[in-house]
């Protein structure tokens, strides 16, 4: 599958971006290993109810990451069968700022999910929700079309209008990088590069 993020880690893309574009971290992956890529579709849910996800699943456009505000609600509004559901649209993944669970089957399905926590507690089913308008997860406002880059160290969205911009930088960031790691192992010491650029060593 094609990775808009160019395979650059949400760490290497906010250092590049040099914008608050980082969600709290407190929200992680819900299993290990995955990556979370692609443009934002936004859904603003109500913490206890998972219609809008429901209904988000059937309009989100395929290749995009659902970014769901629930209010960190501590319930599982994301399971199996919404995950399977969410793969036969051709969705990329799910950012949720709230609770989801059955995280055994959303790993054995390799269906990416970042979450605030992982909650057992049903949800009832009231509120169809808001869809495209902005959306306030971690901390941060998402925008529908945002490129979002979710892995091990956190989460990233980068605005649409600035990604190719910031993608741009990483990639002059990563090759700097690969520059510096070469000296090291060429016997320079982190304190001498240290001096010699900005980068996060």
């Amino acid at each position: 599958m094609n990775d808009l993020a160019r395979g650059h880690s949400s760490a290497t893309l906010l250092e590049a971006s040099k914008l608050g574009i980082a969600l709290s971290p407190e929200l992680r992956s819900l299993w290990s290993g995955a990556r979370l890529c692609g443009p934002a579709f936004t859904v603003q849910g109500a913490g206890g109810d998972n219609l809008a996800l429901h209904h988000a699943v059937l309009q989100a456009p395929p290749g995009s990451v659902l970014v769901a505000d629930v209010g960190g609600a501590r319930f599982g509004h994301w399971g199996e069968i919404l995950t399977v559901a969410a793969q036969h649209r051709g969705i990329a993944g799910l950012l949720i700022d709230g609770g989801v669970r059955d995280a055994d089957e959303i790993e054995g399905l390799g269906f990416p999910v970042f979450s605030r926590s992982n909650a057992i507690l049903g949800t009832r089913k009231d509120f169809r929700g808001v869809f495209g308008r902005p959306v306030t997860v971690g901390g941060i406002t998402v925008h529908t079309g945002d490129l979002v880059v979710g892995d091990v160290d956190g989460v990233v969205a980068l605005p649409s209008a600035r990604a190719e911009e910031i993608l741009d930088r990483a990639d002059a960031r990563v090759a700097h990088e690969n520059e510096l790691m070469k000296r090291v192992r060429e016997g320079r010491s982190t304190l001498d590069l240290g001096l010699l650029t900005q980068v996060v060593l």
